[in-house]
């Protein structure tokens, strides 16, 4: 018996070791196969995510077309809207415009009526607003912080209650730097805590604004755009080619800036400057909602030696480098409705610390003027009196 035993398990144990190759043959082709499953598995991982990630991409796409077919048909509809409007205006002047008899017209009548049009446009802009405000001193001076070039806007929305804040960073950029609260804009590094908003064209100069939700500014190039732009829908609302011919730079310290937006109580108002009268500054009264132009004027105050200028109550105020040391002053005034002459307006001094002025802009809710020196965001805090107390 145990012969037998013995005899069985050395044939078993031969056996075992004539099937050893086949056995490690099996087992690498198992190996093999769970290799590949694996491998299989973690394609289908990457080609999961891959595809995930291409379908948001799809969807950002689609999103971002949507908002461009919403712009382009919203200004297609402005477009029409505004063509209809000059049509009905173009009817209107060829029903009551007539032929002008041809007749010798005397000097004296024409002197008349050029004082009666001069009298209405007077009129026409004292009704405006009850607006009689004029700037009497500076109150206070604070340097808030210094963020970007020497170049730059920095300002409120004045009808807006909020404390936004918004930064045009340099003479020509893309990018609109938007702050919740002025705590954000002093405590931020730079522009870390601002949302960057994309504009559809880049800016050229100083001279841009924020009014009642839009960002109205030029467009860089050389057919001085202006550009209505809402933030709220981030679409252009409306758009134009400023009626001068061979602009040239408004201020003398800032060859950038052909044209420098300004709000006040009345809304908006432009400063701009052309060949054909060189030598001074002109201004024109803008509809904040068609960006037409009401009225322009040329005013006495000159282009030479000018850093920036800013609007009260229809009375533009031009800002000049004085020889005295970190020192700018307001020397020339212009009144659209006569009431304050330029010999009446006080002495203002700007109690400058660093070079000159790139931009002043007036916040009539505040009425305090946020100012960009040399990159330093300064706001002057003024004292305001009525006209008539001139």
């Amino acid at each position: 018996m145990a012969l037998r035993a013995l005899c069985l398990l050395a044939a078993l144990t031969l056996a075992c070791a004539q099937h050893q190759p086949l056995m490690e043959y099996i087992e690498r082709r198992i190996l093999s196969i769970e290799d590949r499953i694996s491998a299989w598995h973690d394609n289908t991982n990457r080609y999961a995510v891959e595809l995930r990630e291409f379908k948001q991409q799809i969807v950002a796409l689609m999103e971002t077309l949507e908002k461009e077919r919403q712009g382009l048909r919203n200004e297609l509809d402005n477009t029409n809207t505004r063509v209809e409007r000059m049509e009905r205006e173009l009817d209107f002047l060829e029903t009551q415009n007539h032929a002008p008899p041809c007749v010798e017209v005397d000097d004296k009548l024409v002197e008349q009526q050029v004082r009666k049009v001069k009298e209405k446009n007077k009129v026409k802009y004292e009704r405006l607003t009850d607006c009689r405000d004029m700037i009497s001193s500076i109150k206070s001076m604070k340097i808030l912080k210094r963020l970007g070039g020497a170049t730059g806007v920095w300002a409120k929305d004045p009808v807006a209650q909020s404390g936004e804040i918004y930064v045009f960073n340099n003479s020509s950029g893309d990018t609109l730097h938007h702050f919740k609260t002025v705590r954000d804009f002093t405590a931020s590094a730079g522009t870390s805590r601002a949302k960057k908003i994309k504009l559809p064209f880049p800016w050229g100069g100083a001279g841009h604004t924020i009014y009642d939700g839009h960002v109205y500014y030029v467009k860089e190039g050389q057919d001085f755009q202006v550009i209505k732009y809402d933030l709220k829908n981030e679409t252009v609302v409306d758009s134009v080619v400023f009626p001068a011919e061979e602009q040239v730079p408004v201020y003398g310290l800032s060859p950038e800036t052909f044209i420098d937006l300004a709000v006040d109580e009345e809304g908006l108002w432009a400063i701009y400057a052309t060949k054909e009268n060189e030598k001074n500054i002109c201004l024109a009264k803008m509809d904040p909602k068609t960006l037409a132009i009401e009225e322009m004027w040329d005013t006495p105050c000159p282009r030479e030696n000018a850093e920036a200028a800013f609007v009260i109550c229809g009375t533009v105020y031009v800002v000049y480098n004085t020889k005295l040391p970190s020192r700018s002053r307001v020397q020339c005034v212009f009144d659209v409705s006569d009431m304050v002459t330029n010999d009446d307006a006080p002495l203002v001094y700007f109690p400058r610390r660093y070079s000159s002025h790139a931009s002043l802009k007036y916040n009539p809710r505040e009425r305090q003027i946020y100012a960009w020196d040399d990159g330093y965001q300064i706001l002057y805090k003024l004292v305001l009196k009525k006209k008539l107390e001139v």
